[in-house]
């Protein structure tokens, strides 16, 4: 009697050390690759990674485990982030950036938030622009899918068309949380062939908090109210999207 009392007493006591559910945050850039550039200099690089830990910090009040891709600046491929996140058998993931423009015309009246999941085509020519910069922080060498593996290129696209529709239900709840608790402007929710992306095999999205580029939003972004309102927004998009996935699956 006492030993099944025992027995049930650490089972129980292993089920309540149980994540809620894992959580892979990408903070963007890193190390070599900085990012985009404020007009003051601040780098998207340094400006993720804190954004990335106080999401980190609010996730796990929800009861989250929470693996960050990186906790300090230095360089990561961008094919090991979302391998990271399968590794794990996460149930998100989540790379967060800032935005620029390329132009000092478009810089100074650019502004808010945007939102992305994979696809292999772009919505628009923006889109286009965004997943270009991006990627191409890729490294020289990183490997490419092997376009002579049809077995590998049906498992993957089956895989990819399972996740497609809770990354895009994922991606409409942070943003629409971010737009409404920044007051920023809304530049939608759209699709793109973002190499960090690609891989993950969960609902994965890259959220684009700001225009750094832009010199009002970077002041905004310096400030640390401004950035606890974007990690609280972050982390109450996943706690609804979380919820209407239960009541799907019920």
């Amino acid at each position: 009697m006492l030993a099944s009392l025992a027995a049930a007493a650490l089972a129980a006591s292993l089920a309540a050390k149980e994540p809620a559910f894992v959580a892979v945050i990408d903070p963007g850039h890193g190390g070599e690759q900085e990012g985009a550039l404020s007009p003051a200099g601040e780098k998207e690089k340094d400006v993720a990674l804190d954004l990335a830990l106080r999401i980190s910090s609010r996730l796990k009040k929800l009861g989250a485990k929470v693996v960050l891709t990186r906790t300090g600046d230095v360089t990561v491929p961008l094919a090991n982030r979302a391998a990271l996140a399968t590794a794990l058998k996460a149930d998100l993931f989540v790379s967060v950036h800032l935005n620029s423009m390329a132009t000092a015309e478009l810089r100074r009246k650019t502004s808010g938030i945007e939102t992305f999941f994979l696809s292999a085509d772009a919505t628009d020519s923006r889109a286009s622009a965004v997943a270009a910069r991006e990627n191409a922080d890729r490294l020289a060498g990183e490997p490419e899918a092997d376009p002579d593996d049809p077995v590998a290129g049906i498992l993957s696209s089956l895989e990819d068309a399972a996740s497609l529709q809770q990354s895009s239900r994922l991606a409409y709840a942070i943003h629409e949380r971010l737009v409404a608790a920044l007051g920023a402007e809304d530049h939608g929710v759209k699709q793109a062939p973002f190499y960090v992306l690609a891989g993950a095999r969960m609902p994965a999205v890259l959220l684009e908090v700001g225009f750094i580029s832009n010199e009002q939003e970077a002041v905004k972004l310096r400030r640390r109210e401004y950035r606890d309102r974007i990690a609280d927004s972050v982390a109450v998009g996943i706690r609804a999207f979380r919820g209407e996935t239960r009541r799907a699956s019920r």
